[in-house]
C-alpha cells in the first residue's frame, strides 16, 4: 500500500501538472510553497489510499486548470477588460446573502458567474458555444456533488442549478489554494479545512479580478453582480475595485450561529460519514464570535459604497431592498428587472427540497447570554432579536438530542430535517427531497435554468 507521501507529494504533483500542460508559470511565484502547505494540511486527514488518491486527482485538476488560466492570459488581451461599478452581495452566512445573489443574478443588465465558468474557465468562457462541454461536465460534477450531499440542496436550494449555478467570490481563490471548498474537494472524505492556509487579501482580490476579465472578454459588457464574505477584506476590495457598491445583509448573530452550524456540520457528514457536533459547534461559535467582533471594529463599515440592509426587511421585501439599493447608488432598476426579479421568487421556493429546521439548542452554551454578548451588534445594525415560528427538538446539546413532545414534535416530523444524532423526517419530505433529486441527476434536469448573461 502506498503512503500518503507517496501519492500526495507535492513536489511529484506539480511537476505532473506542468508536464500535462506544457506549461509552469503560475503566475505568483509563491503558489509552490503555498500549495505545499495545503498539501500538508491534507495529509493531516488521515485518510486511506483511495481517498489520498482522490486528493491528489483535485490537486491536479486545480493546478492544471491554472496553469491554463495563465496561460490565456498570455495568448489573449484579457488585461484590457475593464470591471466597471460591480456589485457585491456581502454578510455572514446564512443571512440571505445567497438568495440576495440569485436575485441579482437574474437582472438582464447584469452579469453573475457561474460555476461551469470557475470549475472550467479556460478558454475564456466568452468564446465557448452554448454546447460547450464544460456546461455539461459541471452539470455532471454538480450531480455528484449532490449525490454525495443530498441535504445541501434542502439548506441551499440554489445548487439545482447545477453548472449555471452560483459560485461565492470565494471559489475563484480555489486554484489559488487559499481556500478548499466542498465545491472544489466534494470528491475528498475529509472535513472542510477552515483556516490554517495563508492569506493575502490583495493577491486574491487580484486573482479575482483576473477571473472577470476572464469570463467578460467576448462577451456584450453588463455590470458584475457578485457575492462572497467580503467584511473583512473591505480595503483589498475597494482597493481592486474603487467603484465598486456593496450590499451587506445583518442578521441576528445567534440565528446565523445555529443555522451555520447545522449546515457546515451537515456538509462535514456527507464528506467523511460522521460529524463531532460539539466539536462543530465550539469550532463555528469562535468563528462567528470573532467575524461579528471584528465587524464592529471594522473602520471602514461606514464607507459610502457598503449599504447596510437588516435581514428581516429583506426577507419582508426583497425586491424593494434591492430596487433600494440600486437607487441609492444610481443604478437603473427598470421593469425588465423587476420583472425577472419577481419572476425568479415566484419559480423558485426557498422551501423546494424541504424546509431547513435548525434550533439554538445546538450551539451549547446558555443563549440569554448570547443574546446580551451581541446586544451592540444588534444596536448597531437596528437589529431585534429573531424570533422563529418553529425549532427543533429541545434538549439538544452539544449534539445530543433528548427528543420533543407534542404539537412541537408534529411540526418538526411534518415539516422540518434537522441535524444531530437523530433526524427527523416525514414520507412526503423524502418523497419530495429524493424525487427533486433523482430528476437532477438524469441529464435534463427538471430544475435546471439558465441565468441571463451565460
Amino acid at each position: 500500500m502506498s503512503s500518503d507521501t507517496d501519492i500526495l507529494n507535492s513536489d511529484a504533483l506539480l511537476a505532473a501538472a506542468e508536464s500535462e500542460t506544457g506549461l509552469s508559470d503560475y503566475g505568483d511565484e509563491s503558489l509552490p510553497a503555498r500549495f505545499r502547505e495545503a498539501v500538508s494540511q491534507i495529509q493531516k486527514a488521515g485518510m486511506d489510499e483511495a481517498g489520498q488518491r482522490a486528493a491528489a486527482s483535485v490537486c491536479n485538476w486545480l493546478l492544471t486548470s491554472r496553469l491554463r488560466f495563465f496561460g490565456d492570459h498570455k495568448r489573449y488581451p484579457l488585461a484590457q477588460e475593464q470591471i466597471e461599478r460591480p456589485l457585491f452581495a456581502t454578510g455572514q452566512p446564512r443571512s440571505g446573502t445567497t438568495l440576495l445573489h440569485a436575485l441579482l443574478s437574474v437582472d438582464p443588465h447584469g452579469r453573475a458567474l457561474r460555476f461551469w465558468e470557475v470549475m472550467y474557465p479556460s478558454p475564456p468562457p466568452g468564446l465557448a458555444g452554448p454546447d460547450d462541454p464544460r456546461r455539461a461536465r459541471a452539470d455532471e460534477d454538480w450531480r455528484e456533488i449532490l449525490r454525495r450531499l443530498p441535504k445541501w440542496l434542502i439548506s441551499h436550494p440554489y445548487n439545482d442549478m447545477l453548472g449555471e449555478g452560483l459560485p461565492e467570490d470565494e471559489r475563484t481563490w480555489a486554484f489559488d489554494f487559499r481556500v478548499m471548498t466542498p465545491t472544489a474537494w466534494w470528491r475528498v472524505p475529509m472535513g472542510m479545512i477552515v483556516g490554517g492556509l495563508p492569506s493575502d487579501p490583495r493577491a486574491q482580490y487580484r486573482l479575482h479580478k483576473m477571473m472577470l476579465q476572464h469570463c467578460q472578454f467576448g462577451r456584450p459588457k453588463k455590470y458584475w453582480v457578485l457575492k462572497g464574505f467580503h467584511g473583512h477584506r473591505l480595503e483589498a476590495l475597494f482597493e481592486a475595485y474603487p467603484d465598486a457598491r456593496i450590499v451587506w445583509i445583518h442578521r441576528d448573530p445567534v440565528q446565523v450561529i445555529a443555522s451555520r452550524i447545522v449546515l457546515t456540520g451537515e456538509l462535514v457528514e456527507g464528506l467523511v460519514g460522521h460529524v463531532d457536533w460539539q466539536a462543530q459547534a465550539a469550532q463555528h461559535l469562535a468563528a462567528c464570535r470573532a467575524d461579528f467582533q471584528a465587524t464592529m471594529r471594522n473602520p471602514m463599515i461606514g464607507d459610502p459604497r457598503v449599504h447596510h440592509v437588516r435581514y428581516p426587511d429583506f426577507i419582508a421585501d426583497p425586491v424593494g431592498t434591492i430596487r433600494g439599493f440600486y437607487g441609492r447608488y444610481g443604478v437603473p432598476f427598470g421593469a425588465d428587472t423587476e420583472a425577472a426579479m419577481r419572476d425568479y421568487l415566484r419559480n423558485n421556493k426557498g422551501d423546494r427540497y424541504g424546509k431547513f429546521c435548525y434550533s439554538t439548542d445546538v450551539i451549547g452554551v446558555d443563549i440569554q447570554q448570547l443574546h446580551a454578548e451581541f446586544a451592540p451588534f444588534r444596536k448597531r445594525f437596528g437589529l431585534e432579536i429573531e424570533q422563529r415560528r418553529y425549532n427543533a427538538p429541545t434538549g439538544h446539546r452539544g449534539g445530543r438530542i433528548d427528543g420533543a413532545r407534542g404539537n412541537a414534535r408534529e411540526n418538526i416530523r411534518k415539516q422540518c430535517v434537522f441535524s444531530g444524532r437523530q433526524l427527523w423526517r416525514c414520507g412526503p419530505l423524502l418523497a419530495r427531497v429524493g424525487g427533486a433529486a433523482r430528476e437532477l441527476h438524469q441529464p435534463a434536469a427538471a430544475g435546471r435554468r439558465r441565468g441571463p448573461g451565460a
